[in-house]
């Protein structure tokens, strides 16, 4: 079997059958697009159709593969963590704007968030926290393989960082709805990290509720929402006394950050 037929036989999307192929045999996808009619030897064959297959089943090529890019930095991740997704970028792109000195991330998981930030922006300090054991264990692994000191937390949203004060509050919470019917192509993410409450907004509610306690004044909360939620989201901002409250659309025109100044 060739590269061309294998491709075709996976019977998953194209590009995540060059991407998997690739993995298993060693080869660049350059040298795959290359090279179609080259021989596949039989080890790799089964080691191509066996990744095919857990995809197919709706296993994350992200987890198949051990890891994922995110702001230009590659990250470890398992299903103990959400895989990275492109339009969480924006909430970084949104936080470098604020130039902090400090940042608190709420809910790191992989450590994505707090990675880029500590990777991109000149914050002296920056503290992420994760409720989960297991997903602290690979932001701590992501930290160190990048050589990015973070001060890691572990607990529940603000109740690690008592009496501190940050110039900036970032997260990405657990926001979609319980019975939603996307969560079933997410089956294979940690429920606990996508699922908050009927409406989705539990965890968003939490949080900006005791946001501005641990805010300098004139520090900024960002937060990612899902679609049509950033309405309420930006009420529950304003009705907590924040200003500035606002949202910005991710690349696909979906309202997916919101934040307001306190």
């Amino acid at each position: 079997m060739n590269v061309s037929e294998a491709i075709a036989g996976a019977e998953i999307d194209p590009r995540e059958a060059r991407i998997l192929l690739a993995e298993a045999c060693g080869f660049s996808q350059a040298a795959l697009a290359a090279s179609p009619e080259r021989e596949i030897p039989f080890q790799v064959e089964t080691a191509f159709f066996d990744l095919a297959g857990k995809r197919k089943a709706g296993i994350p090529v992200a987890y198949l593969l051990g890891r994922k890019e995110f702001y230009g930095l590659e990250l470890s991740v398992n299903p103990s963590v959400l895989v990275p997704r492109p339009e969480t970028e924006l909430l970084v792109d949104l936080a470098l704007e604020k130039h902090p000195g400090s940042v608190l991330e709420l809910g790191t998981g992989s450590g994505a968030i707090a990675l880029a930030l500590k990777f991109k922006s000149k914050a002296t300090k920056v503290v992420a926290v994760e409720a989960d054991a297991s997903a602290l264990l690979v932001a701590k692994r992501n930290a160190a393989k990048l050589n990015l000191e973070l001060d890691f937390r572990h607990g529940r949203w603000f109740e690690p960082v008592e009496g501190e004060r940050f110039e900036l509050i970032v997260s990405n919470p657990p926001y979609v709805a319980e019975g939603d019917p996307h969560l079933e192509a997410l089956r294979f993410e940690p429920r606990a990290a996508l699922v908050a409450g009927p409406d989705g907004l539990d965890c968003i509610r939490d949080i900006v509720r005791d946001a501005a306690g641990h805010l300098s004044p004139g520090g900024w909360l960002l937060l990612e929402h899902g679609f049509g939620q950033d309405r309420t989201v930006r009420d529950l901002l304003a009705q907590a006394g924040f200003t500035s409250v606002s949202t910005r659309p991710d690349l696909a025109g979906i309202p997916r950050v919101s934040g307001g100044k306190r």
